[in-house]
């Protein structure tokens, strides 16, 4: 439903909007087109390779997508298999080595292997968007610590991508350092999309403001808040 796509866009503030370029309508004025509800001037598009399982057809979905709307901006996906929808990192290496050298920028889904995601940076990627838990599955972040891994060793943006299910999952994204977080079942499959899509808006920012502050240390044992100095 486009109408509530962009109210929840609008809910959320949201910045970038990526779009499956294999399923969304976005050059055949005849059908109902995002562009028509979500202003392309307002968001940032982000072609997005959904639904592939090869690097030839994110190669070939991508070029689609420059061809069609001059996106050289683009998120790369290439997907194992079906059931877990894990990332086939051989594949996705490939892809974006060729994007890449072709003067895309490339975002790219990955898993949450501190080494892979390297080997991306390396490579040139514009981001980098290890999986926090299977794509839908809601599951909130399984491995904190590899994504902290990941966002102490990366130079360009850290986004979670995937496995968020509610307002919690997010914060603790932005708290573990991470510069953003992409989500949509989250919001589409919620019973109020547009009202969650407001409580991610507000997660983001409060676990922003937590990294930036600063988490206290953890202690094994009691320490009082109150000062022990003059009591009677």
């Amino acid at each position: 439903d486009y109408a509530v796509n962009a109210a929840a866009a609008e809910a959320a503030e949201v910045e970038m909007i990526t779009v499956a370029v294999r399923r969304v309508n976005l050059s055949d004025p005849d059908q109902p087109m995002l562009i028509d509800y979500i202003d392309p001037k307002k968001y940032t598009y982000l072609p997005n390779t959904a639904g592939c399982y090869t690097a030839e057809d994110a190669l070939r979905t991508l070029r689609l997508a420059r061809e069609a709307g001059g996106w050289d901006l683009v998120k790369l996906e290439v997907l194992g298999d079906q059931k877990t929808l894990y990332p086939e990192m051989e594949e996705t290496l490939k892809a974006a080595k060729v994007l890449i050298a072709e003067g895309f920028q490339v975002m790219v889904y990955c898993s949450d292997d501190p080494i892979a995601a390297k080997k991306l940076e390396d490579l040139g990627c514009a981001a980098i968007m290890p999986l926090g838990a299977p794509i839908g599955s809601g599951l909130g972040i399984q491995n904190p610590v590899n994504i902290r891994l990941i966002v102490e060793q990366t130079q360009v943006p850290v986004i979670v991508d995937a496995g968020v299910g509610t307002a919690s999952d997010a914060a603790e994204a932005m708290e573990l350092g991470c510069d953003g977080v992409l989500m949509n079942t989250a919001i589409a499959e919620a019973r109020d999309p547009v009202r969650m899509a407001r409580a991610m808006k507000h997660a983001v920012l409060a676990g922003r403001d937590a990294y930036l502050a600063g988490r206290m240390p953890r202690r094994l044992y009691a320490d009082p808040s109150s000062p022990l100095a003059g009591l009677i």
